[in-house]
């Protein structure tokens, strides 16, 4: 039974990051008509990434507590790491979960939220859940651990750039020229 669990654990972990990945890029891009192109698909496919990135999360978050409590019991085989290593990259996992959550109700249930701590801004809770989900994945993942320095580390500059380019066009200090001659079709 604990082999099926931490298969099904890694499998939606493994489908988990790369889903809040794209959520959180076109998240930068949705709210950016400077982008133009990026910026239209960003609006076209957010919002499902993200319920479906969260989705897959919330699956990853129940199977890696089952997981975790058969590594804790001793009902399943500890990992080459100890034990505290390995609970603190679970904590830091549900940390990854719980600011993931208040970023989705900054956006689901904006009247939650008032003043200095508007739907926005806790939305943007959501880079920080991203965050500590790289974190938790490159101290406890382990299927990435070959893939730490050679994929994981350029996305995650990659994301930073856009971020970074998306700051310098809101506050005007560069122009992006939009490609405006690839349209859509618009879906039925």
């Amino acid at each position: 039974m604990s082999e099926v669990v931490w298969l099904l654990d890694r499998g939606a972990a493994l489908i988990a990051y790369p889903a809040l990945y794209l959520a959180v890029l076109t998240g930068i891009l949705y709210n950016t008509e400077s982008f133009d192109i990026l910026h239209r698909a960003a609006q076209r496919v957010h919002v499902e990434l993200s319920v479906f990135a969260m989705v897959v999360t919330l699956l990853h978050a129940g199977l890696g507590l089952l997981d975790t409590w058969f590594v804790v019991t001793g009902q399943a085989p500890a990992p080459a790491y100890s034990l505290s290593y390995f609970l603190g990259g679970v904590a830091v996992g549900v940390g990854a979960l719980l600011l993931l959550v208040v970023a989705v109700l900054g956006f689901t249930d904006a009247t939650r939220f008032d003043q200095p701590w508007g739907p926005r801004v806790v939305h943007a809770f959501a880079y920080g859940g991203f965050v500590f989900a790289t974190l938790h994945a490159a101290a406890v993942g382990t299927d990435l651990a070959g893939l730490i320095v050679p994929l994981l580390a350029p996305t995650i500059m990659f994301l930073v750039y856009v971020l970074l380019l998306r700051l310098f066009v809101l506050r005007g200090t560069i122009t992006v020229r939009g490609i405006r001659s690839i349209t859509f079709p618009e879906v039925q």
